[in-house]
């Protein structure tokens, strides 16, 4: 098997932070749970003045992504990505 090396590639990328409008959008939490069928562990809850308590997301070429603490926003090529924190720091460095 050949071996590959991920080619160098500058983006705009930021901690995630509830009231920035780093998101595409919210979704209803107990929907979440509910019915798309992903783990809950982390996830971002967000209490509404109704009491609703609802997850942050961003929507990209491979669908809906929802945001978990600690999560980072990048931004490439007109598209947002969610990337771990963990992962973040093994593939970028600050420039």
């Amino acid at each position: 098997m050949k071996q590959y090396r991920r080619v160098s590639l500058i983006v705009e990328a930021a901690p995630y932070e509830i009231g920035k409008g780093m998101e595409d959008g919210f979704r209803l939490y107990s929907q979440i749970i509910t019915n798309e069928g992903i783990v809950s562990d982390g996830l971002i809850k967000v209490e509404r003045e109704d009491g609703s308590i609802v997850s942050p997301y961003v929507r990209n070429r491979r669908g809906v992504v929802f945001i978990r603490k600690g999560d980072y926003i990048i931004c490439e090529e007109g598209e947002k990505h969610v990337c771990g924190a963990d992962k973040f720091r093994q593939r970028f460095e600050e420039i």
